[in-house]
């Protein structure tokens, strides 16, 4: 069965792949390839194969071609929209700005108004407490003055109704009884005015009470208002400061370490210097100022830190932090910042008030300059083509430090940005994404 399967097999290969000969002749000999169908078949199965392998890459390359044109549009694509995106936010944070600055004129103006109504409101306390000193002087007058008219009447009711009074007796007491009449009748006037003035000064009192009265719903206002513009001044702060990872109560406790001295508009209010108690309003005012000095020791604080873009020009982001093929090598590496594209020359500026610690060439980095901040904080600013500070020199946030280049180890312009927490590299954008709500 199998010698039959075999021969008609062959016998189909010689009717499509007949059995050829190729000749060799040379100069003396005459040789001949012979070309069996099973060989012929193999060569054409080859062909085939080779054909379709070309034909398959082909599609392939031309396929990969299409879809990385595809890519690089879509690539510029997002670049223009990041663009746009971060001029949005740009505009937003000068806007923003803006508005802290016009919050913080009106929060001025409100804590002067604050510190004359508080200044009326203790004048009105001390004419008050004056009146009714004077009223209870007055009232005891008045008592003291009833009770002798009292003791006069009764002593001309014993005169006259006395037995055995003579007429010359009664005559002799006549003239001393005129006295007392006229006394008593004085001291009638006199008590009479001093109803009329004590009467008098309750209206003025009850006035005065009413002026209070409407000076403390004022300053319920303003209180109130102050309050709620603190809690929307805070808060911004507080949550900037959190997601930097930067624990506010140890912040505060450093710059109030550096910043001690004091006096002026943030000293604790006391309206008293004989030991009583302070009022709901001195201890409202107090918190209120507690909170001013928070704010203050913040706005500190956030010069300090750098929360600034170390670029103010056009530029887009050409390498996040984080593991990265290398460039130059191709391998897989750290990348401890990150890196800002634009033109040569663009202006470089200090993210946070310090002191230069280094500006000089450093290997791969190129030009670079270190800052040293408050908290522990160091950053760092590579590639430069021109530094325009000095070791030593102390900077503050938005001075410029240099310019934007190619020095070092790089592939194109760019600024390396890089920000230490005690020697350790960390996130720079974590700092810039924390105060897009705030600056």
């Amino acid at each position: 069965m199998r010698t039959k399967l075999a021969i008609k097999t062959h016998a189909m290969l010689e009717h499509f792949f007949p059995e050829r000969r190729v000749f060799l002749k040379s100069d003396n000999d005459t040789r001949f390839i012979r070309l069996k169908p099973g060989t012929q078949l193999v060569a054409l199965a080859g062909s085939g194969l080779l054909i379709g392998w070309a034909i398959v890459a082909t599609a392939i390359i031309l396929m990969d071609s299409i879809g990385s044109g595809n890519f690089r549009e879509q690539a510029k694509r997002d670049q223009r929209t990041y663009q746009a995106r971060l001029n949005d936010l740009s505009g937003q944070r000068d806007g923003r700005a803006e508005e802290a600055l016009a919050a913080q004129e009106r929060f001025n103006a409100a804590l002067s108004q604050i510190s004359i109504m508080q200044s009326e409101l203790l004048s009105s306390e001390t004419r008050r407490r004056e009146l009714e000193t004077g009223i209870e002087v007055i009232q005891s007058t008045l008592r003291d003055t009833m009770q002798d008219r009292q003791a006069a009447r009764s002593q001309l009711a014993e005169l006259e109704t006395g037995d055995g009074v003579s007429a010359a007796q009664i005559a002799a007491s006549s003239a001393p009884m005129d006295f007392l009449a006229e006394a008593l009748a004085r001291t009638a006037a006199e008590r009479d005015q001093v109803i009329i003035d004590a009467q008098d000064a309750l209206l003025h009192a009850d006035e005065m009470a009413q002026q209070i009265a409407q000076m403390r719903d004022q300053n319920n206002t303003i209180f109130r208002q102050l309050e709620e513009a603190m809690t929307v001044s805070v808060a911004p702060l507080d949550k900037m400061f959190r997601n930097a990872g930067m624990p506010t109560d140890r912040i505060i406790k450093t710059v109030r370490r550096g910043y001690s001295g004091q006096g002026g508009p943030l000293t604790p209010l006391s309206f008293t210097t004989r030991g009583e108690e302070p009022t709901a309003d001195t201890l409202r005012a107090n918190r209120l100022i507690e909170q001013m000095d928070r704010l203050n020791l913040y706005r500190i604080a956030a010069e300090k830190a750098p929360f600034a873009s170390p670029v103010k020009n056009a530029f887009r982001f050409t390498s996040q932090f984080g593991f990265r093929r290398d460039p130059k090598t191709g391998g897989r590496r750290m990348h401890k910042g990150v890196d800002f594209a634009a033109g040569m020359g663009t202006p470089l500026y200090a993210t946070a008030d310090g002191v230069v610690v280094s500006a000089s060439w450093s290997a791969g980095y190129g030009r670079l300059v270190k800052i040293q901040h408050e908290f522990g904080i160091e950053t760092r600013y590579a590639h430069m083509s021109k530094m325009r500070v000095k070791v030593g020199q102390r900077v503050s946030r938005g001075q410029r430090i240099g310019d934007m280049g190619a020095s070092g180890r790089v592939t194109g312009v760019h600024l390396h940005y890089e920000v230490r927490v005690g020697g350790k590299a960390v996130n720079p954008m974590i700092y810039i994404k924390a105060a897009n709500d705030v600056f």
